[in-house]
């Protein structure tokens, strides 16, 4: 039986991720240092990554044949807030998982995830050769995940894949992320609960955004290739202007909506463009990203909108 061992499973992407491995047939054993109720998980397990026993004991109870790390401090301008703490999740935890592994005795495959704030600014779409120059506590610490999977991979002969995702979008994103914080905002003033004005920051930005369904579909693609020694890309590889995008949420609401240019959302080092060139991982692993971005932004406006609360 091929079991999956989820850390960060509380977070975002943590169903998506177990309801794509489900449908190939792998238990999903799932953990987090909160607890979290969902039938998705043949059992969870409430742990501190930091806590390298309580990780030990819970890779030795598993003894699972997958590791999928999600647990990390994820927002760039959170790991500006606590710098301190982004490095001590996103490397010390990652080493934990490890060097558990290895106090075990096993080597599952394991799946840790990067970001597209490795790369240095780019005015063109973002492949595996841009040159890394992380700029933010957090692209520092995905910089710094990959070269520990590096020397774990060849000291170890152990197959460890790394893979730098691009934004991705979904139900249940925190509304600290800009589509869910647009969404969000749009529907509280559908729903008449706040006032018609919605605060932004920059427009004239493009991104590249992806469904998060199709990301885990392509870490399901990865994790279970024989490629652990290359690093993949996973984006849309296209990028959508925000301004765009925000016209599109307003349109869905039924109410004429003021716009509201906040200063304190504006970053001063903002790139105006990120875009990621995913032709290694469509060419390598047969990964092609099927959701249009516009759908999925729907489905979260609309998610928020027929809740009875919207945070």
């Amino acid at each position: 039986m091929k079991k999956l061992l989820i850390f960060g499973a509380a977070g975002f992407v943590g169903p998506y991720l177990a309801k794509e491995f489900i449908k190939s047939g792998y238990e999903i054993y799932a953990t987090d240092i909160v607890d979290e109720e969902n039938d998705l998980y043949k059992k969870f397990f409430k742990v501190d990554i930091l806590d390298k026993e309580a990780v030990c004991n819970l890779i030795e109870a598993v003894n699972p044949t997958h590791i999928v790390n999600l647990a990390a401090i994820s927002s760039v301008g959170v790991s500006w807030k606590i710098p301190d703490k982004t490095m001590s999740i996103n490397i010390n935890g990652t080493i934990n998982i490890l060097e558990a592994c290895i106090r075990s005795k096993i080597k599952p495959r394991v799946l840790l995830i990067g970001s597209s704030e490795e790369y240095s600014n780019s005015l063109t779409p973002i492949d595996e050769k841009n040159p890394i120059d992380a700029t933010n506590p957090y692209g520092i610490s995905k910089v710094a995940q990959e070269q520990l999977a590096k020397i774990y991979r060849k000291k170890y002969n152990w197959k460890i894949f790394c893979v730098r995702s691009f934004n991705h979008i979904g139900i249940g994103q925190k509304t600290t992320f800009v589509i869910p914080s647009w969404c969000n905002q749009v529907a509280k003033i559908e729903k008449g609960i706040e006032s018609p004005t919605i605060n932004v920051g920059n427009l004239n930005v493009s991104r590249d955004f992806s469904s998060v369904k199709d990301i885990v579909n392509a870490y399901k693609m990865i994790i279970e290739s024989d490629k652990e020694d290359e690093i993949y890309n996973i984006g849309q590889g296209k990028a959508y202007l925000l301004k765009d995008i925000l016209n599109y949420v307003i349109s869905l609401s039924s109410k004429k909506i003021d716009i509201n240019i906040d200063s304190s959302l504006i970053r001063s080092n903002d790139n105006s463009i990120i875009c990621c060139n995913n032709r290694k991982i469509r060419d390598e692993i047969g990964w092609v990203p099927k959701i249009d971005v516009y759908d999925e932004i729907k489905q979260i406006y609309e998610d928020m909108l027929y809740e009875k609360n919207t945070d």
